[in-house]
This record gives C-alpha cells, sequence and structure tokens, in this order.
C-alpha cells in the first residue's frame, strides 16, 4: 500500500502541532512546570524559596520538563491525527479504484 499520503498527512499534522503548541502550550507548559518546581523546592529548602542557586535550577528543570511535556503530547496528539487521515483517505481513493476498476 502506498504510504505517501499518510506521511504527508502526517507531516501536516506535526507542523500544526507545532504552531497550537507555541500558541497554547509554552505558556501553560512552564507555568504549570514551574508551580511545580517551586512546592518541590519548598519541600526542600522550606518556603519561602531563597534566593539560592540550587532552588532555581530546580525551578528552571522543572519548568522545562513541563514545556517538554506539553509539546511532546500536543504534537504527538496532531501527528497521529494527521496520520489518521491520511490512511483513511487512502483507504477511500483505494476502494473507489477497486469499484471503478471492476465497472
Amino acid at each position: 500500500m502506498n504510504t505517501t499520503l499518510s506521511r504527508k498527512t502526517a507531516y501536516l499534522g506535526a507542523g500544526a502541532g507545532m504552531v497550537l503548541f507555541a500558541i497554547f502550550g509554552l505558556l501553560p507548559g512552564s507555568l504549570l512546570g514551574g508551580a511545580a518546581g517551586i512546592k518541590l523546592a519548598g519541600m526542600l529548602f522550606g518556603l519561602p524559596l531563597g534566593s539560592g542557586i540550587i532552588s532555581r535550577m530546580i525551578v528552571l528543570a522543572s519548568m522545562l520538563v513541563g514545556v517538554m511535556a506539553s509539546g511532546i503530547t500536543i504534537v504527538t496528539a496532531t501527528t497521529t491525527m494527521g496520520w489518521l487521515t491520511g490512511s483513511l483517505l487512502e483507504q477511500g481513493t483505494a476502494k473507489q479504484g477497486l469499484a471503478m476498476s471492476s465497472k
């Protein structure tokens, strides 16, 4: 079976996912990750947090994890949706080709 259409729609879905991530995922990912990092650093060092480098590194690392998790989730979901759309379109065109060739 030819997979060029499903591959093209998967790439289209990945591109759309990157745009959606930039618009809707970047800020919430860093916000939620930063909140988790402040909570973790607060458990380790006590609240309110001081201006130490270790607590800042914990918050930064958790913000990066939040952004990465958000990006991976959004781009994977849209790529899968694009691939599934392409696969359905390929199956539909293959069935139409079989129906036309049998007439």
